[in-house]
């Protein structure tokens, strides 16, 4: 096949250089298409050019900002097959799951758009106060300045879409940084916005590694700063970004709890769906899942039932269910933690092989210990952990003991247990008779301790990308 080329973009500017990043087919490990390197430079000139967007983005109306993110999202509607095709080629998901990512990164520009139309303010009653005799106070809302986004490379498009579809509502310019592993499908949307008439300096894209992350971070004219990716780059950011807005999604390791009172064969499917799309690489995938000492038998042999239908392999297949994950070096950490969780007394029940090259087998490990890698960090693979729980209590600690606290997902037909964990879980999102993997695109999205700061979701970013005025009238005179 012919090889996908992108440039970077500087201002709207198309910039090539011999200097570029291979993008390799996770699949078959074959080279598909290569982007333009881009350096610390690059992000200078980019920040000069936002600069003059920021300008331009403050004269456009908020009707202008609605049409043009939603010409952004009709002629993503046009491309989509195009797109989700490079999606599978760039990171290895089933062309369904691509096809499923394009259809939310439309959706997301969607919500946006109307957004746009619904920045406002508020009046303040100032007499509230005992020196505000006389005075008439509202606050409004108004650009914060250039965005720094970085993304990640799981899902390209729309959690791209999620940084600068909100931004350009916001009336703010971007530079963003997509994944090295995945720079194509992110620079084909940014250049369907320009396309669709967002102005060119307001749209930079710098394919690079950290030393160009560094640069978009600590930049002084940058003033928010809107990260997805892991626990340990999100506390490097923060270090080092000085005075901005953060917006950090920095992952998990998501639990499913299975009381004794649940439909096991509902969750038993659900598990099977968030605990293996994209091959287990999702933020919110199921990782571990805790079920009541009384129903884990049968659970986790309803849950082999479910993995066993599952058809792994080649991920442009239509039938395919579960695709490669990323890279080699991601399957041998995967056989590591494994085996570490085997040594400590753990028992694989199901998968736990890995094929060729990239593909590893959807694989159950039961009766995880605390103290395993597969139980605090994130896996970010397709394997699910199983450990049993006495009772509710017992089940909310293990939730609540780990690092991250992004959402989680409770089974359960006892309204006091759904309860003690909405108001008890420390996490971001209590999914009741779901999993924690749900997600919709305009809802608050995000976590507590290690799972980030802030959320996502176009009309709350909106709220970060955005800085309130105050307005005073003093009418005694």
């Amino acid at each position: 096949m012919e090889l996908i080329k992108k440039p970077i973009i500087i201002g709207g500017e198309p910039v090539y250089k011999d200097e570029v990043i291979d993008v390799i087919y996770p699949y078959t490990q074959e080279k598909i298409g290569e982007a333009v390197k881009g350096s610390p430079e690059d992000v200078e000139k980019a920040i000069e050019k936002a600069k003059v967007g920021l300008e331009k983005l403050k004269k456009l109306t908020a009707y202008q900002k609605y049409k043009i993110l939603m010409k952004v999202a009709e002629i993503l509607e046009k491309r989509k097959e195009e797109v989700a095709k490079i999606i599978v080629l760039e990171v290895g998901k089933t062309i369904k799951e691509a096809r499923t990512e394009v259809e939310r990164a439309i959706t997301t520009i969607t919500f946006a758009a109307e957004e746009a139309k619904r920045i406002g303010g508020e009046y303040i009653q100032l007499d509230a106060a005992p020196n505000g005799i006389g005075k008439r106070g509202f606050y409004f809302r108004e650009p914060a300045g250039i965005v720094s986004a970085i993304t990640p490379f799981n899902f390209p498009v729309n959690l791209t879409a999620h940084k600068i579809a909100p931004s350009i509502a916001a009336g703010c310019p971007f530079i963003l940084k997509p994944s090295e592993r995945t720079p194509l499908s992110p620079t084909i949307l940014c250049e369907i916005f320009l396309e669709a008439g967002v102005p060119e300096e307001a749209v930079s894209v710098i394919h690079g590694f950290a030393d160009v992350g560094k640069a978009m971070t600590t930049h002084p004219d940058v003033r928010v700063v809107s990260f997805t990716g892991s626990l340990k780059v999100g506390e490097i950011i923060s270090k080092q970004a000085g005075l901005k807005k953060l917006v950090m999604e920095l992952g998990s390791n998501s639990a499913v709890v299975v009381d004794e009172s649940a439909n096991l064969e509902i969750a038993a499917k659900k598990s099977v769906l968030g605990g293996f799309a994209v091959a287990g690489q999702v933020c919110i995938s199921v990782q571990r899942v805790l079920v009541h000492e009384k129903v884990v038998d049968k659970f986790q042999e309803l849950l082999q039932k479910e993995v066993s239908k599952l058809k792994f392999g080649d991920p442009m297949d239509e039938n395919t269910d579960v695709g490669p994950v990323i890279a080699v070096d991601e399957v041998n950490r995967i056989k590591t933690w494994i085996q570490e969780a085997v040594s400590k007394g753990a028992k694989v029940v199901k998968g736990g092989v890995a094929e060729e090259k990239t593909l590893f087998q959807p694989t159950i490990v039961a009766d995880v210990p605390e103290d395993t890698k597969l139980f605090y960090e994130e896996a970010f693979a397709p394997v699910v952990a199983i450990r049993r729980f006495k009772d509710i209590d017992e089940a909310l600690e293990l939730v609540n003991k780990s690092n991250y606290g992004l959402q989680v997902g409770v089974f359960t037909n006892n309204i006091k247990n759904a309860w003690k964990f909405i108001e008890n879980a420390d996490v971001g999102g209590v999914v009741i008779n779901d999993i924690p993997t749900f997600r919709a695109d305009h809802m608050p999205y995000g976590g507590v301790k290690g799972s980030g700061i802030g959320r996502e979701g176009p009309k709350f970013a909106i709220e970060d990308y955005t800085e309130i005025k105050m307005v005073i009238f003093d009418l005694n005179n």
